[in-house]
């Protein structure tokens, strides 16, 4: 992320999640921690992993496999198995169905706000020639005392571009995304056509679609009203 920061063209800032909303590295990813979270002695089916872990940081990630186990994880336990996630996205990853031409439809200003680390959001962005379209508008939760659901890092994004909450669309693709969008007084578009399913996002003050082509549209709507 940059120092410069561009001075707001509009009114209205588009806040996107990155993971299942603009890549499609959910499914991988969750296909990994199947296999890592049994090698280090949690196992979950890939129906947990989403519940649990889709939306929220890795801190999270790792404190819930920490209480599981009953102990911390041994000192760079990590390097054992990030090249299987690295290696995944490089053979496998793409943007999520329609993501592009949504973007190019989209004529507000954009930033990106992930629970992934910036390492993460730039190699997945990177990967699907989607990073220059963000760049020095990309938001970590490594930069909030704490991540989703709560609303802090989407706070801080639109703090930080000089936006109004109340003037801020927020797309997400899990309930703890959603659920943080909800408590920063933005508006929710919450994307169905992942790993989550249409009825885990369904809330009142929450618009859900289930084809990223109907995104611009769903803005226009919420930003006219």
């Amino acid at each position: 992320m940059t120092a410069d920061r561009p001075q707001p063209s509009s009114d209205w800032l588009v806040v996107l999640d990155c993971d299942g909303v603009l890549v499609d590295t959910e499914p991988l990813s969750i296909a990994v921690d199947v296999h890592v979270l049994a090698d280090l002695g949690v196992p979950m089916s890939a129906e947990e992993i989403t519940d649990l872990f889709v939306g929220r940081s890795h801190d999270y990630w790792v404190s819930v496999v920490e209480e599981r186990l009953g102990h911390s994880l041994p000192a760079g336990w990590e390097g054992h198995y990030e090249h299987l996630y690295r290696e995944s996205f490089r053979e496998h990853l793409s943007p999520v169905d329609g993501i592009v031409e949504a973007l190019d439809a989209i004529h507000l200003p954009t930033c990106v706000a992930s629970s992934g680390s910036h390492d993460k959001i730039a190699f997945t962005l990177g990967l699907t020639g989607l990073w220059p379209r963000f760049e020095g508008r990309v938001f970590s939760a490594s930069e909030v005392a704490h991540g989703k659901p709560a609303p802090d890092l989407f706070l801080h994004a639109a703090r930080t571009l000089g936006y109004a909450p109340a003037r801020c669309v927020v797309v997400e693709d899990s309930p703890f995304g959603v659920e943080a969008a909800l408590r920063a007084g933005m508006a929710p578009i919450a994307y169905a056509g992942g790993v989550t399913s249409r009825v885990k996002l369904e809330r009142p003050g929450v618009t859900v679609i289930d084809d990223m082509r109907r995104l611009p549209v769903e803005i226009a709507r919420i930003t006219s009203e």
